[in-house]
């Protein structure tokens, strides 16, 4: 009987530790101690490991066994260990070479039967190994298509804890590997309660919508901006058809935002079987009951779950029937749109989840919802109580805020002909970025809604003569230090589009019409 090493990952929100796995077989009480702060999962895996040797046709060791989880300090989650955990006993009890498992990182929760089951997070597990200088990792067979996103990083993927044995000890592999991968790969979930709803972006179109010029406009603002919307208007004016058609307007994600989205995912649950990576913005629209541990990530225990504003980032999260949410998950929202990211603390530790998202909201003007402001019974009182649900603060961050009517009958009958096609806007889109990124270039920003103030009034100050519509709503108290941040970063996305250097006049008053939501 020796000491055996091997390692695997401890999962903190998004951030991964590379965990070393000794285990050592002593004299005394047969039976499996873990030693290295384990929660109730990872103390379950005594019984899971136990009964998986057995059935993978190995002799489990009749003698006190110690598995020590280092650093002892960080807490341990889940099943992630079980794998892990197996080999170490096996190669501590000389089943197979301690040598042949010393360098490798072990990823996957073990069934009763030796089945190796696929789990979430492997993706963020493996970047995490690999930032440790780890060379290879063995990941579920369920999994691998996740892991093999990561470069410079040796896969190996298994499907029972008996094939993994075989190659450790250079045997030829079972005759036959009862997998079902495939049964048991992850589904797409909701995290924490949240209802969650996808916009399927192939069949949406900006086309689809019929009227509605200036709020198509804001649309096209916000994507090429990131600047966050607010639609109200009536019940059937397209406030939700429009928010639907904002992700056809955003570009693909670059290759690390695409690893950074798909991590967050991966450990949610929340990936697509067969679909390991996302490229396209994610769309999230949460139902109006909505927890604020479903909003901004928690969970009991150590388990703690991003939520939605970091399932969409570098995407949108929609809210329709704004104001039916409460009003403690809406401001919730603030420090997330302020910092970009999500702390959750605990006694434990604190975890992190990156936040950066487009915010789009959308309200009727009153409770009672009529199609038609003269069916409408709510008094005057009523309706201002209503929206007022939507705090100051949260709206004082919000870009570009719009009320619609509903289409005419021309616009309903003719305006599908005349409407411009998603892909038509989103070109006008990537041109405008491409202008942002090179004006930032020498900066860590790449989009005019992540300028900080300071830095905004101190290099990107339009012309005086430009300003004169910021300075009267400033000195008349209708417009706030904020709000001026605001103004100025729609401005230059408004320059942008159309290919000028600077924001000018009209520039400036179109973005602080779209701030204070009232038309020029």
């Amino acid at each position: 009987m020796t000491l055996a090493k091997t390692h695997s990952v401890s999962l903190v929100g998004v951030d991964g530790f590379v965990v070393d796995v000794e285990a050592a077989i002593t004299s005394g009480v047969p039976g499996l101690h873990l030693v290295g702060l384990p929660d109730a999962a990872l103390t379950e895996a005594r019984d899971r490991v136990r009964a998986a040797i057995f059935n993978s046709g190995e002799d489990y060791p009749n003698r006190h066994v110690t598995v020590s989880l280092f650093p002892a300090s960080l807490p341990k989650q889940g099943s992630i260990f079980d794998l892990a955990i197996a080999i170490a006993i096996l190669a501590s009890a000389e089943a197979i070479p301690p040598r042949a498992c010393a360098d490798l990182v072990l990823i996957g929760e073990l069934g009763l039967d030796g089945r190796i089951r696929p789990i979430p997070g492997v993706l963020p597990a493996v970047l995490a190994a690999a930032n440790a200088g780890c060379h290879t990792v063995v990941v579920p067979r369920a999994n691998s298509a996740e892991a093999d996103l990561v470069p410079d990083m040796k896969v190996i993927s298994v499907g029972t804890l008996r094939a993994l044995l075989c190659l450790l000890r250079d045997e030829p592999p079972p005759a036959f590997e009862d997998d079902d991968a495939g049964e048991n790969s992850p589904t797409p979930r909701s995290a924490d309660g949240l209802s969650i709803r996808r916009s399927s972006q192939n069949s949406l179109d900006l086309a689809d919508v019929r009227g509605q010029a200036e709020a198509r406009r804001a649309l096209e603002i916000s994507a090429a901006g990131g600047h966050h919307l607010f639609f109200s208007g009536p019940p059937g004016c397209g406030k939700t058809m429009l928010a639907e058609r904002l992700p056809t307007l955003f570009p693909p994600l670059d290759p690390e935002a695409t690893l950074e989205v798909t991590a967050i995912h991966s450990v949610a649950g929340t990936l697509a079987p067969g679909e390991p990576l996302i490229t396209r913005p994610p769309f999230y629209a949460p139902h109006h009951t909505a927890t604020r541990a479903a909003m901004v990530g928690g969970g009991s225990g150590r388990r703690l779950q991003p939520g939605a504003v970091s399932l969409a980032h570098r995407g949108i999260l929609f809210l329709d029937e704004a104001p039916e949410f409460m009003g403690s998950v809406l401001d919730a929202l603030r420090q997330p749109l302020e910092e970009g990211e999500v702390r959750i603390s605990r006694s434990e530790g604190t975890a992190r989840f990156p936040a950066q998202f487009t915010l789009a909201l959308a309200a009727n003007p009153c409770p009672c919802a009529a199609a038609k402001q003269v069916d409408c019974s709510c008094a005057p009182a009523i309706r201002r109580r209503y929206l007022s649900r939507i705090s100051g603060p949260l709206l004082d961050r919000i870009d570009l805020k719009l009320e619609l009517t509903p289409a005419s009958r021309a616009e309903l009958r003719y305006d599908l002909e005349f409407a411009e096609a998603s892909d038509v806007v989103a070109e006008r889109v990537v041109l405008a970025r491409e202008r942002t990124l090179k004006r930032l270039a020498d900066t860590p920003w790449r989009s005019n809604s992540q300028i900080p103030g300071p830095d905004l009034r101190r290099h990107y100050t339009p012309p005086p003569d430009a300003m004169k519509a910021a300075d009267e709503a400033l000195q008349n108290g209708s417009l706030s230090a904020r709000g001026l941040d605001r103004v100025l970063r729609v401005a230059w996305t408004l320059a942008d589009l159309a290919a000028r250097d600077h924001p000018n006049e009209d520039d400036i008053g179109g973005a602080l019409s779209l701030w204070t939501g009232r038309r020029p």
